[in-house]
């Protein structure tokens, strides 16, 4: 059972890579110059992959796809340290396969070195903010409206691909993944650890915010409000 999960951790991750690279390089390659349609073809491209893969893979592993979520739900006893930090390695694992692929299928050498720095203290907080909204849409469809949860994933990183000067990588396995294309996509190892810090942030507080706000008691019943059988008689 724990193969089947890991195997849908690093399958799952691999293709999200897949699709993050292969649709970077495809909006490139055909929007001519504007970048605009280039980001918009990479963001529905991501988030239109990511309800079907969610959705497939959900109930093989949680389709976590992402350390962060991994180490969250293991903060929340949701996982096993031991199977989270499996986890951990079949998705940074499968990342780096998923990369692969997208190169081969467009006729590039496999691996490369990322040259595109993304630098500076307003794509830190855009990693910051667009983490915890990813957190936090997690956390509140799992809580209300587990089915709900590709669609809402999907949607919330499309969105954040346009609402974020980052392009809300959110996700320190695709941080590092991406470290490893010179595409639309990438992104220079020198500026992975400063992502990886500010998402580590964004999920801690998240974290911490939504399992305060979604722990409230359900809402009590005033005296008066409540049927009894004197009242009935009355």
């Amino acid at each position: 059972m724990a193969l089947r999960k890991l195997a849908a951790e690093a399958l799952g991750t691999a293709w999200l890579l897949a699709i993050v690279i292969g649709s970077g390089i495809m909006g490139q390659a055909l929007s001519g110059g504007n970048s605009a349609l280039a980001l918009m073809a990479n963001a529905v491209a991501t988030g239109t992959g990511l309800i079907v893969l969610i959705t497939l893979f959900g109930p093989l592993s949680g389709a976590h796809f992402n350390p962060l979520v991994t180490l969250t739900f293991m903060m929340r006893g949701d996982i096993k340290p031991a199977l989270a930090a499996a986890y951990m390695v079949a998705q940074f694992v499968g990342a780096v396969i998923g990369v692969g692929i997208a190169h081969a299928m467009f006729g590039e050498a496999l691996m490369q070195s990322a040259t595109r720095l993304r630098d500076g203290s307003g794509l830190m907080l855009s990693e910051a903010v667009a983490t915890f909204g990813l957190m936090g849409t997690i956390f509140g469809c799992q809580r209300f409206k587990p089915d709900f949860t590709p669609t809402a994933v999907g949607l919330y990183i499309t969105s954040a691909y346009w609402f974020t000067s980052s392009t809300a990588f959110a996700n320190p396995a695709l941080t590092l993944a991406r470290s490893l294309t010179d595409s639309f996509a990438g992104i220079a190892l020198a500026s992975a650890p400063a992502f990886i810090a500010a998402q580590t942030t964004g999920a801690v507080m998240a974290f911490l915010v939504f399992g305060w706000l979604l722990n409230s008691p359900p809402p009590q019943t005033s005296p008066e409000s409540k049927t009894t059988p004197e009242r009935m008689a009355s």
